[in-house]
């Protein structure tokens, strides 16, 4: 199965047509929260130069996987499901948002009678109390994604607007840790508007037709939902 883990070859960091040499996994596991240092205006380590487009579909995943916290804790349906749902962000967070399909089969299983609620993990309650501040941070770092993309390092020879899109459609279409990129948007855009629809009964009474319509926009709908959530909404 596909997973953010993977080798980085072909293009170079430099537009160059040329296979860039040896794998980059290591690069590739830390590159993330280097950027986000380096937007803040933190230097604690500094990384080889890779491609702002490649490092900007990086971090968008990344920050979408952040927006699906709340929605998750927040499902209605969740206790179908007998693992453990802090297991299974992890590895949607770090590994490939494939485990998400498991999940969204079990949780159409009618429920047990027997069956009692679960209280959530401490990080379930962080990710809804906290839904706002998920919502605002995960959203920012998909906007910032999109820019640095095509405005990232401007200095550098990564050239304009034109020439970073050729990159990416190249990079999307020759590589393997691009391919799992692709593969998690792709289960996102059918997973978000799925859970964000069974779960509006969540969402603020005054929100609720924003929301509903929002769902199907690819990020704007999860941010829309966390920023959205009943305030004194209790969640066993």
């Amino acid at each position: 199965m596909s997973s953010k883990r993977g080798k980085m070859a072909g293009p170079c960091g430099r537009c160059s047509k040329r296979p860039c040499g040896p794998p980059r996994q290591l690069i590739f596991s830390g590159f993330s929260f280097s950027l986000m240092l380096r937007i803040v205006g933190i230097h604690v380590l500094e990384a080889p130069v890779l491609h702002p487009a490649a490092e900007g579909l990086f971090n968008f995943v990344i920050g979408w996987t952040l927006l699906f916290a709340p929605v998750l804790y927040t499902d209605h349906r969740r206790d179908r499901y007998s693992g453990s749902l802090d297991v299974l962000w992890g590895f949607q967070m770090f590994l490939t948002n494939t485990f998400l399909i498991p999940y969204m089969a079990i949780r159409l299983n009618d429920m047990d009678v027997k069956h009692s609620y679960n209280k959530l993990s401490q990080l379930g309650s962080l990710m809804t109390k906290g839904s706002s501040i998920v919502g605002a941070i995960g959203g920012t770092v998909c906007v910032a994604s999109a820019l640095w993309t095509f405005f990232g390092r401007p200095d550098a020879a990564f050239g304009g607007i034109a020439d970073r899109w050729d990159f990416l459609l190249r990079y999307v279409g020759s590589e393997r840790l691009a391919y799992a990129f692709i593969w998690d948007i792709c289960l996102y855009t059918m997973f978000q508007p799925w859970l964000i629809g069974d779960n509006l009964h969540n969402v603020k009474k005054s929100s609720v037709s924003i929301v509903s319509n929002l769902r199907f926009i690819p990020v704007l709908g999860l941010v829309a939902y966390t920023l959205c959530l009943e305030d004194d909404k209790s969640i066993s």
